[in-house]
């Protein structure tokens, strides 16, 4: 965990010094909240988790015109995870289903491409952003409402407690895209913004039952804890997220894109010639 830290400053003192002392740099701090969900497969009865948090740290560069916005790299703590009723049939509505809930910790690193126009003489930023993202789970708790029988003589009801990741079964590192949209206040070298943020995963937080078959094992070893049995085919997370953002742009000057204005370029003088 410690070098997984050291690396993402380094990776962002890398691109800070590669890029010209004179470009317009702005760090912000981000903090929000949203839901979560997975998509898994095969199909389950899903519900999604609400009130999960973000707070984060954020990087841009911005440059001229001609390079349509700008680039950036964020840091996020961000909660993940699911919901979702194992036993949907043995009950007659919705009302009454038991639910598997399961949430994650995770360090994502979105490395951002944000295109933006300005308003309101440069106080006002509305600007679109798309991102792949790359994320590392680190922590996570689990609650499930069913039943499980320990033994022949006591039932478990209600189970909740740490969940121990298992190489077996589990993926620490996973990857994504996540694409949004906001609006920044400008105000000298502040900046004071709202941001919408979705987070689309490709990659399994279980692993493949094809590749793992172990986990028929659960049961015995701590019931309740993962009540698949067998993995599922595929459980990518997803995140939506509202966030509040207080930035600092670093240098007294505005940025370039205010001061860079198209060239003129000369009309054409068309003579015309009444002589044969």
């Amino acid at each position: 965990m410690k070098r997984f830290y050291i690396t993402l400053v380094l990776l962002v003192a890398m691109l800070v010094v590669a890029l010209p002392a004179k470009a317009q740099h702005t760090v912000a701090i981000t903090g929000g909240t949203g839901y979560a969900t997975s998509r898994l497969y095969p199909a389950q009865e899903m519900r999604a988790l609400w009130g999960t948090y973000q707070a984060g740290f954020s990087w841009r560069y911005y440059s001229l015109p001609r390079f349509v916005g700008c680039i950036g790299v964020d840091v996020e703590l961000m909660q993940r995870g699911f919901s979702y009723a194992p036993y949907p049939s043995r009950y007659e509505t919705k009302k009454e289903y038991k639910y598997y809930t399961r949430k994650l910790n995770s360090i994502m690193v979105p490395i951002v491409w944000q295109p933006h126009v300005y308003l309101i003489k440069n106080h006002l930023r509305i600007y679109l952003e798309a991102a792949p993202t790359f994320s590392y789970n680190f922590a996570s708790r689990y609650w499930n409402d069913e039943s499980y029988s320990i033994d022949q003589t006591l039932q478990a009801k209600s189970v909740s407690g740490k969940y121990d990741f298992r190489s077996e079964r589990d993926n620490r590192f996973s990857f994504g895209l996540a694409a949004g949209g906001g609006f920044d206040l400008l105000f000298g070298q502040m900046e004071f913004g709202v941001r919408v943020r979705y987070d689309f995963g490709f990659s399994d937080i279980l692993r493949n039952r094809n590749k793992y078959y172990t986990n028929n094992l659960d049961m015995e070893q701590k019931p309740g804890e993962n009540p698949f049995y067998l993995t599922p085919l595929r459980s990518p997370l997803d995140n939506l997220t509202i966030s509040l953002k207080v930035g600092f742009r670093i240098g007294k000057a505005g940025f370039k894109e205010w001061e860079w204005k198209r060239p003129k370029f000369p009309k054409n003088k068309e003579v015309f010639k009444f002589a044969l």
